[in-house]
C-alpha cells in the first residue's frame, strides 16, 4: 500500500505565496503605501492652506473644552480640564475622504470603464464568431446534402 506523503511546511508556504490573492494583496499594500505620500502632499499643500484661510492651518489645533478650564501643554499633554480634540478627527476624516475620492476617480472608475470596454469587445467578437460558426455549419450541411443527393442519383441511374 502506497502512503500519501503530506506536503512539507515549506511546500505549503510556497503554495500559499503563489496564490493570486496574496500577490495582489502585496501589490495593493505597496501601492497604497506609496500613494499615501501623494495624499499627504495634497493635504499639506492644498487642503491645509484652504482651511488655513478660514482658521488655523493645522486642523489638529481645533478643539473644544468639555470640562473647563482646558489647559494643554505644548507637548500635547493635558494640564487641566477635558479637551475634545475634534480637529484631529476632522483632519483624519478629510484625509480619508480625499484618499477615497482620488482612488475612486483616478483608479477604480477608469479601470471599470476599461474592463467594460474589454467585455463589450469580447462579446462582439463572440457574436461575430457565432455568426461565422452558424454560416460554416449551414455551408457544411448544404455540402452534405448535395453529396447525399449525388450518391442517391448515382444509384438510381445504375
Amino acid at each position: 500500500m502506497i502512503e500519501k506523503k503530506e506536503p512539507t511546511v515549506w511546500q505549503g508556504f510556497k503554495a500559499f505565496l503563489m496564490r493570486g490573492n496574496v500577490v495582489d494583496l502585496a501589490v495593493a499594500v505597496v501601492i497604497g503605501a506609496a500613494f499615501t505620500n501623494i495624499v499627504n502632499a495634497v493635504v499639506r499643500g492644498l487642503i491645509n492652506p484652504l482651511v488655513g484661510a478660514i482658521g488655523t492651518k493645522n486642523l489638529d489645533h481645533y478643539s473644544s473644552c468639555l470640562k473647563a478650564p482646558c489647559v494643554v501643554n505644548a507637548d500635547g499633554s493635558v494640564r487641566s480640564g477635558v479637551p475634545i480634540m475634534w480637529g484631529s478627527v476632522a483632519g483624519a476624516t478629510l484625509s480619508f475622504l480625499i484618499t477615497a475620492a482620488v482612488v475612486y476617480f483616478l483608479m477604480v472608475l477608469p479601470m471599470a470603464k476599461y474592463l467594460a470596454r474589454q467585455e463589450a469587445r469580447k462579446k462582439a467578437r463572440e457574436g461575430t464568431q457565432e455568426v461565422i460558426d452558424v454560416t460554416e455549419l449551414e455551408v457544411l450541411k448544404e455540402i452534405r446534402d448535395t453529396l447525399v443527393a449525388q450518391r442517391s442519383a448515382g444509384r438510381d441511374v445504375r
